[in-house]
């Protein structure tokens, strides 16, 4: 798993550098609301994951946190956070 999170990371920061036009991801770098709007998606998905949670639907657990996952590094990115940051963290409450 730390490959697919370390390639997802490098695609964000790749879409944070060059910023192409036709990117979701870049646009959240460079609209006035992005960092908002990524707020916003965050808790519009934890409540997705608790309501596929309740339903017991493993599919929708796997899609809806692949979802927060996705816009928690692309907060980490905004923020001039690396994956390592995050890697510290998680470690060091292991």
């Amino acid at each position: 798993m730390d490959d697919v999170l370390e390639e997802l990371f490098a695609v964000i920061e790749d879409r944070k550098e060059r910023l192409p036009e036709d990117s979701y991801t870049a646009s959240l770098f460079t609209h006035e609301k992005g960092e908002n709007e990524v707020l916003e998606k965050l808790g519009e998905e934890t409540t997705e994951l608790v309501l596929a949670a309740k339903d017991d639907d493993r599919e929708e657990i796997a899609h809806e946190s692949a979802d927060i996952v996705y816009h928690l590094l692309v907060l980490l990115a905004m923020k001039d956070m690396e994956l390592a940051d995050l890697e510290a963290e998680l470690e060091a409450r292991r």
